[in-house]
């Protein structure tokens, strides 16, 4: 077992895209379909896997592009380590003084360290000076808990 880090920041607007955030249905759209739909089924098979949007669903980060992996840690330690240095890095830009608190911050590593240990996926997002998100996440691989048939990213 290994963790994968992924970081996004960007418009808010762009991260509430969420149909570019779910998988596709595993059913295309019926025949007879109104054309719309199925070229919006068309276009969200074939953006999902690649776009750097964060997936709703964090296990599914594993079948983006390898070079979406920000870091790859065999301990759950090390991997909390990197969330949290992550966190401490874009801490003064916090919307919510409430998110800049250093206790709360700890906490939130410290939980992670845990999650992970225990070998689930930790997903973190908060408001930026507006209009931006950040989202980070750090995704159990080899297997994954939540998905466990979805490959490894860099093997």
């Amino acid at each position: 077992m290994h963790h994968h880090g992924y970081l996004w920041t960007g418009p808010k607007e762009r991260f509430d895209q969420e149909a570019l955030r779910r998988p596709p249905h595993p059913e295309p759209a019926p025949a007879g379909s109104r054309p719309e739909l199925i070229q919006r089924y068309r276009e969200v098979v074939t953006e999902f896997p690649t776009v750097d949007l964060p997936p709703i669903e964090t296990a599914y980060w594993l079948i983006k592009p390898r070079s979406l992996v920000r870091g790859t840690w065999e301990e759950a330690k090390e991997a909390a380590v990197w969330l949290g240095e992550r966190l401490a890095e874009h801490a003064p830009r916090f919307a919510s003084e409430k998110d800049r608190n250093t206790t709360r911050l700890a906490q939130v590593v410290n939980a992670a360290a845990e999650r992970l240990h225990s070998g689930s996926d930790v997903s973190y997002g908060c408001y930026l000076e507006r209009p931006l998100y950040l989202s980070l996440a750090v995704v159990t691989c080899s297997p994954n808990h939540a998905i466990p048939e979805l490959a490894c990213p860099v093997a």
